[in-house]
């Protein structure tokens, strides 16, 4: 069988549906992404790609989450595809390091205000968690709109002043309006780019359509105890098992202004190579972190992508084409996933109209 499986290394291998329940609703910008009808908001606002974890929540199915790829054999998961051989799959240097992916992908949209959380950075996930991962992520704002005449917006670090006493009390009290006014409050328009590194307290607004790519981990700690739509939260959700109290800890309580939030988090992409046909800009690299890599590559024409030693995902956020791998022409849509192994030498994109592709790369 693993024999069998192996032989998929050498093909781009698109994804099924892989939508996930969440504590928040929203949805229906990623049914017009994936031009399903009617276009839904409910309690599946985000879609995970090539996902090796699952998801965390209570009475949830079991493999929730998990990445199911389309091969000729049919479906396989794409960790009983990694575990056939994790060196073909991934790359030598990642399979010996984490033997996974060591990277998820998300499509998130959002009704309504997700809540005020924080993510374990690596050190308190290896001492409080036991995880290899913290849950460092990077948000890439691809669509936005209005819900009840309200711009979109994020929520994103500590004001200067805020204290962890002050902050505690808050949270006793489930003082949100007292919460929210010490994090920094910044609108957001598509193209937007930030990174929220572990510790950093956020929360996103409604009415935001973003690709989130993070550390490989489902680890949330949130301070709100209900949500803004009024659904109650259980205590694992909230601390992951903890305690309230390493649940305050998770936090980084290193204040700062505005400008000073912006300089930290809000990432500028840049042009790294163009031509008449194509744009490929770098939106997430090693310069912001070594968690994970984001690119996006607009086309009218041709684009071709040579081995690097590693896997990388092409998710189609508009156009439609072919891909030529290995002499093949396979097709591609708006919508799909693609998982490109570490096997393959390279890879042509070719758009019959005007594509955009987000090209998403493991730890460098």
């Amino acid at each position: 069988m693993n024999d069998e499986l192996q032989q998929y290394a050498y093909l781009p291998l698109k994804q099924l549906p892989n939508r996930v329940w969440r504590t928040y609703e929203g949805g229906a910008l990623i049914d017009r992404w994936k031009k399903y009808s009617p276009e839904i908001d409910g309690s599946m606002p985000e879609e995970w790609i090539m996902s090796t974890v699952t998801a965390r929540g209570n009475n949830r199915p079991v493999d929730e989450g998990l990445s199911m790829l389309q091969t000729p054999s049919g479906t396989h998961s794409l960790k009983e595809l990694v575990a056939s051989n994790a060196e073909l799959f991934l790359g030598k240097k990642l399979a010996k390091k984490f033997g996974t992916t060591g990277v998820l992908i998300k499509m998130l949209d959002s009704k309504e205000r997700l809540t005020i959380q924080v993510h374990p950075d690596k050190e308190y996930a290896r001492t409080m968690l036991n995880s290899a991962f913290g849950k460092t992520e990077s948000w890439y704002v691809l669509n936005n709109r209005k819900i009840n005449g309200k711009k979109s917006v994020v929520y994103m670090g500590f004001k200067e002043g805020v204290t962890p006493a002050q902050w505690k009390t808050l949270f006793l009290n489930q003082d949100i309006e007292g919460m929210l006014n010490c994090l920094h409050k910044i609108e957001v328009k598509p193209g937007d780019a930030f990174m929220i590194y572990g510790g950093v307290p956020h929360a996103i607004g409604s009415g935001c359509f973003l690709m989130e790519v993070q550390e490989p981990t489902d680890y949330t700690m949130r301070v709100e105890k209900i949500t803004p739509a009024g659904l109650e939260i259980t205590d694992e959700l909230i601390h992951q098992g903890v305690g309230e109290e390493n649940m305050l800890a998770c936090f980084h309580y290193d204040c700062c202004s505005f400008d000073e939030a912006l300089r930290r988090w809000k990432i500028e992409p840049e042009t790294i190579d163009s031509s008449s046909t194509f744009t490929l800009k770098s939106i997430f690299n090693e310069t912001h972190t070594d968690c994970f890599g984001l690119r996006e590559l607009d086309l009218e024409g041709e684009y071709s992508l040579k081995a690097n030693g590693s896997f990388f995902v092409a998710v189609i956020y508009f156009g439609e084409g072919s891909i030529l791998c290995d002499e093949e022409e396979y097709p591609f849509v708006q919508g799909d996933e693609i998982f490109f192994s570490a096997a393959i030498e390279k890879v042509t994109f070719k758009s019959k109209i005007d594509s955009k592709i987000l090209l998403c790369y493991p730890p460098v």
